[in-house]
């Protein structure tokens, strides 16, 4: 008998891999970050937000990043099980997190990112705030991306899956494999693609792979109530 932990897997940025294996050993450890409110909490209730609370000892520069607790008001609105056409279900767990790298050579990188979890789908919202524009990013995934623009932002879908973690009864023998199928919009957090983007990322109980209407109808819902966010312009629009 084991127990399954999904998380997503983002191409876009290969640094990002590293902090998701850190996320996942921690999780292994002691519990996944996004688990949001206890077993305790009433099925009938939303859940609320939890965790991703502002990292005191950050720099003054990253004070100014939105915190995961941030997204995770965004994210975790009221109409959000409509967005996704299930408006019947209730959120199980919201919760954010607040996260920061220094690569080599190069200054502290801050992604603050949020997870909704129901009963048939999973809603993630992540910002990072780099240097890597969504083009670059685009050209990184290959012939997978879909550039467009969402809210006059360059932007562009891709498709990946979920890393599946199994933890033996034994707690001693874990293993790892392909998930759920993810679907995941990149969207500039500028019209003027200078670095940094934000990412909607959905995947759904049943295995299927979620219709990119539903993934843009939130990114376009929640991505204007995000702190920081600006209207963009006309943007750029390819196939």
């Amino acid at each position: 008998m084991t127990e399954d932990i999904g998380a997503p897997v983002d191409k876009g940025n290969p640094w990002r891999q590293g902090i998701a294996a850190v996320v996942a050993v921690a999780a292994l450890c002691g519990g996944a970050w996004w688990l949001g409110e206890t077993s305790g909490t009433s099925p009938a209730k939303p859940a609320r937000c939890s965790g991703g609370k502002p990292d005191k000892t950050a720099a003054p520069a990253e004070q100014a990043h939105t915190s995961g607790a941030q997204l995770c008001e965004a994210l975790n609105r009221p109409d959000l099980a409509e967005l996704l056409g299930t408006p019947d279900q209730k959120p199980r767990t919201a919760s954010g997190s607040q996260k920061s790298m220094r690569l080599l050579g190069s200054e502290d990188i801050v992604s603050p990112s949020a997870r909704v979890e129901f009963d048939a789908y999973t809603v993630e919202l992540s910002a990072t705030y780099d240097r890597l524009t969504v083009a670059e990013s685009a050209v990184v995934l290959g012939k997978g991306a879909q550039q467009q623009a969402v809210l006059g932002h360059p932007a562009f879908f891709y498709s990946d899956r979920t890393v599946t973690f199994s933890i033996g009864t034994d707690g001693r023998g874990t293993n790892s494999g392909p998930g759920s199928p993810v679907r995941a919009l990149t969207v500039a957090l500028g019209d003027k693609d200078s670095g940094g983007s934000y990412e909607v990322t959905l995947w759904r109980a049943d295995g299927v792979l979620p219709d990119d209407a539903v993934v843009r109808r939130v990114a376009e819902k929640v991505l204007p109530t995000v702190p920081g966010w600006t209207t963009g312009g006309a943007g750029v629009t390819q196939g």
